[in-house]
């Protein structure tokens, strides 16, 4: 129970001495006498606000960066109109800044024995679920001089996906991919081809793709064609220790790579491919195996979701011992890390060989473009020594990829917004030469 604001201001105003009074505070108490029971009858008339009937419906899942509707249904089960404020609290992170106190904060008129919707729309801020924390509901009475208030749990989660802006890519990607199924069918030597067909012998071509049977039917020496084996298994390993969580621009290294992640997985899955994904850090993060083509970029995003960086420094040997567990044969295992010199001298390449060995292995990592940036500065003192700390890193940079290249790994190093189109790219020049 609540004296509102009107209630006060009646209340001081009725305080007032106003012509000839008795002294003391008897007249004081006349004055008051009919707020008291005006404000009485307010209160009893307030619909009592425990008795309130509440469900939720609505999204259940958003892509970072969309709206999601929550809608909130007020059942009012007692015989008095319910008038009230509604405040539908969520995380600090549900919302936009500056625009928390007009989203969900409402106005609701319930007559006795019916129900009204509000709806609350958030627009979240990071990934993640986003839980709801209460329902606070403040009844007034027709005449607005008292109020009723209490709370209600009315539990619900909108899981915030990866935004997966990299979506746009996808098409073009696409149209390169026919391209290179349609084009004229190529010699490929060894294991991991599937035959395609038989054409004439030309001087060049290796012998040991004659096909002795077809050219004794013919009078010409016939030669097997090949192209690239479908369903290849493809592991998208997310490293999300403590380098993953360097931010460049607005958002962290991590989300730059789950971006590219996805574009690969789209890309791959259409392409036949199998494509399962694993996050780690010093344990498994995440796991996705052994998903059909159509459910995997959902699998994968609704996996990605709740992934953050971890504080700890990676274990490479155990990132590759589970690497090799989950991929037992031949496969294209994509590492999304740093090529931070240390964590890759000093983790990764004494590790290396285990999956080199058996795989191809494609290391993509994110670069900061305002390194790039800075590389270029000049016009006062400050801005060359930024240049030359910027070149001695892009040198360290460039080093590092050589030491891998040097070990048969692909590298990628792009910035956030090239990152997923170069990857692609690189997963389709690997399909062309008939590695995959």
């Amino acid at each position: 129970m609540a004296l509102t604001g009107r209630a006060a201001l009646l209340a001081a105003l009725g305080s007032l001495p106003v012509g000839i009074w008795e002294p003391g505070w008897t007249g004081i108490l006349a004055v008051n006498a009919p707020l008291a029971v005006a404000c009485a009858c307010d209160f009893a008339l307030a619909a009592p606000v425990r008795r309130l009937g509440l469900t939720r419906s609505g999204d259940t899942s958003v892509h970072l960066g969309d709206p999601a509707d929550v809608t909130l249904t007020i059942t009012n089960p007692s015989r008095r109109t319910l008038r009230a404020h509604l405040r539908d609290a969520w995380p600090p992170s549900s919302w936009q800044p500056g625009t928390e106190i007009e989203a969900s904060r409402h106005r609701v008129t319930v007559p006795a024995g019916e129900r009204r919707r509000v709806t609350t729309r958030l627009r979240p801020t990071r990934r993640g679920d986003r839980q709801t924390d209460r329902v606070t509901i403040r009844s007034y009475g027709p005449l607005g001089l008292f109020s009723r208030q209490g709370t209600h749990k009315v539990p619900w989660t909108v899981r915030v996906l990866p935004p997966f802006t990299s979506r746009k890519h996808l098409p073009s990607k696409l149209a390169r991919l026919r391209e290179l199924d349609g084009r004229t069918s190529v010699l490929t030597r060894g294991e991991g081809t599937e035959f395609d067909s038989l054409r004439e012998y030309v001087p060049g071509d290796d012998t040991r793709s004659i096909d002795w049977r077809a050219t004794a039917r013919q009078t010409t020496v016939a030669v097997r064609t090949w192209r690239p084996e479908r369903d290849r298994h493809i592991l998208l390993v997310l490293d999300t220790g403590r380098t993953s969580a360097g931010r460049v621009g607005d958002a962290p290294r991590l989300d730059a790579s789950m971006d590219a992640a996805l574009l690969l997985a789209a890309l791959a899955s259409r392409a036949g491919d199998r494509v399962d994904l694993l996050a780690y850090d010093r344990r498994v993060r995440a796991l996705v195996q052994g998903r059909s083509a159509g459910d995997v970029l959902p699998s994968l995003v609704n996996a990605m979701a709740n992934l953050e960086p971890e504080l700890v420094e990676t274990d490479a040997r155990g990132l590759a011992a589970t690497a090799l567990r989950f991929a037992p044969r031949r496969s294209l295992i994509v590492l999304l890390t740093t090529l931070d010199t240390a964590p890759v001298e000093e983790g990764l390449l004494p590790v290396l060989s285990q999956l080199t060995q058996r795989h191809t292995v494609l290391l993509a990592s994110v670069a900061d473009p305002h390194i790039a940036r800075m590389a270029t500065a000049r016009g006062n003192t400050d801005a060359i020594y930024e240049a030359a700390a910027a070149a001695q890193a892009q040198t360290e940079r460039h080093r590092t990829a050589e030491q891998l290249r040097r070990h048969g790994v692909t590298v990628v190093d792009a910035t956030p917004d090239d990152l997923a189109p170069a990857l692609a790219d690189a997963y389709l020049a690997l399909k062309a030469a008939g590695r995959l």
